[in-house]
């Protein structure tokens, strides 16, 4: 059975919501909720990805530590399987404090260092062999350009996340073989040194058949043949908190693609995913089962989505 296969950090996230801004230096402001939850990345996705009925496989790192530990219920209670990775002695989970304001999101994360060894990778490349989706990581581009060596028709789906050193140069590599990069508009423009995302999209073209841009509540622009289109957000969205919206579009974008959906229609499952998931605080609150995201596609994109 094919499957889809990645390999991330797990992110535990406390989540500080209903705060009206940001405490100044020395200042204690109480927030009107709180929870803690699995955050985004490679866990989330595989997580959305269990929902909606495709088999995953993924590599991630946990401890002892009180946070993996958490961790490793909430994987349990989401019925994935993982290879663990991790022997040390530190906390590789990241830890981050979310405080949740009406316009954003504010983040301070730690964690203990995590070194990706040839050992461990050679586990990483046993896993991805088998599967036909890989949702790709920053620092594994010799795996990735073994498995595409390997088997030509293996799907690189790519998602850099914000970087403040992010370009071409540094990326460049991933882009040549990966076969999608779904960023986000700020992503997108910082990646391509840009001001507009239509000419981000252009300059993404060169690199991929599909060019995407996310463009949060207007939707999702798509280039194709030097042509674009904004295919539209779910409309009647009431935006709690957006961490994680990322992470969800990239779940309905791969359902799609493991189900050979026109790359149109996969973009069009990733908005609804992503639209389903700002709906709640926390990356993982909201989620939809295969049957609420096809008839929900039907509802709001008619004969967009086929199949």
């Amino acid at each position: 059975m094919s499957y889809v296969a990645g390999v991330g950090i797990v992110n535990c996230d406390l989540l500080y919501s209903g705060l009206t801004r940001l405490p100044a230096e020395g200042e204690e402001l109480f927030a009107r909720g709180f929870d803690m939850q699995l955050g985004g990345g490679v866990p989330a996705v595989m997580i959305h990805l269990k929902r909606l009925g495709v088999p995953v496989q993924f590599s991630t790192f946990l401890g002892r530590d009180r946070f993996s530990r958490f961790a490793r219920t909430q994987l349990k209670k989401a019925g994935v399987t993982f290879q663990n990775l991790y022997h040390g002695s530190g906390m590789p989970v990241n830890v981050t404090s979310v405080a949740i304001t009406p316009n954003d999101r504010t983040f301070l994360s730690y964690r203990d260092e995590v070194v990706i060894t040839d050992a461990i990778k050679e586990k990483i490349y046993e896993q991805f062999r088998g599967a036909s989706i890989v949702r790709m990581h920053n620092a594994l581009y010799d795996v990735y350009a073994k498995l595409k060596r390997e088997n030509p028709d293996i799907c690189l789906v790519m998602d850099t996340g914000w970087n403040e050193t992010m370009s071409l140069e540094t990326f460049e590599q991933y882009l040549e073989i990966a076969d999608y990069y779904t960023p986000n508009c700020k992503e997108a423009l910082k990646l391509t040194n840009t001001q507009d995302p239509s000419r981000a999209a252009e300059v993404l073209s060169h690199y991929f058949e599909t060019a995407i841009v996310k463009l949060g509540a207007e939707g999702c622009l798509m280039r194709r043949g030097g042509s674009e289109e904004i295919i539209p957000a779910m409309p009647g969205i009431e935006a709690v908190d957006a961490t994680g919206a990322g992470d969800a579009f990239i779940s309905g974008f791969i359902y799609g693609l493991y189900h050979h959906y026109p790359v149109r229609d996969c973009i069009c499952f990733g908005n609804i995913t992503g639209g389903e998931c700002v709906r709640s605080v926390g990356c993982l609150s909201s989620g939809l089962t295969e049957a609420q995201l096809l008839a929900t596609a039907k509802a709001l994109y008619g004969n967009l989505c086929v199949g």
